[in-house]
């Protein structure tokens, strides 16, 4: 196969940045979108020929208003199709602990988001979907062990399997 009909044959997926940051009592900050009903962690869509590093950067800056360097990678999570929306992965950056001053910065625009809260991670679920509650639980282990996950759908892939 020719060079050129080999690469317009392989899958392209969505790909979408997220920042894990918490607070000094360990609550993790999510924010509140104005075009979807769940609450999210800060991050967005990486751009055509955008690194998913600088992307992460540039949506933390654009959604909460804070410029900082993304920390390591705690997991890359791919999730299935939905009806609206293709297959993707999703990479979860370490934001780290945010000081009172960093809060204190954080700007939302209105437009995008519209508010911003620290919740405790016991009650994710009553404020994320689902699969953002099993990913950012299991990223939470992660960043106490140093792991890096491989998740399907928020969960590893063993216990995935039967679940799609």
């Amino acid at each position: 196969m020719p060079h050129d009909e080999y690469v317009a044959s392989l899958a392209r997926k969505r790909m979408a940045v997220i920042a894990l940051f918490r607070d000094d009592d360990e609550r993790v900050l999510i924010v509140n979108p104005t075009y979807k009903d769940d609450w999210l962690l800060p991050g967005g869509s990486v751009e055509a020929d955008e690194s998913p590093h600088a992307a992460c950067r540039r949506e933390v800056l654009e959604e909460i208003g804070l410029d900082r360097q993304p920390g390591r990678v705690v997991a890359v999570d791919w999730v299935p199709a939905r009806p609206d929306w293709p297959e993707g992965l999703v990479l979860v950056y370490d934001g780290g602990v945010l000081s009172r001053r960093d809060i204190q910065d954080i700007v939302v625009d209105g437009e995008e988001i519209s508010e911003f809260r620290f919740v405790a991670p016991d009650t994710m679920p009553s404020w994320l979907s689902p699969g953002s509650s099993r990913r950012i639980a299991a990223c939470l282990a992660a960043l106490r062990t140093g792991e890096v996950l491989s998740l399907e759908d928020g969960r590893s892939p063993a216990a995935s399997q039967g679940h799609r």
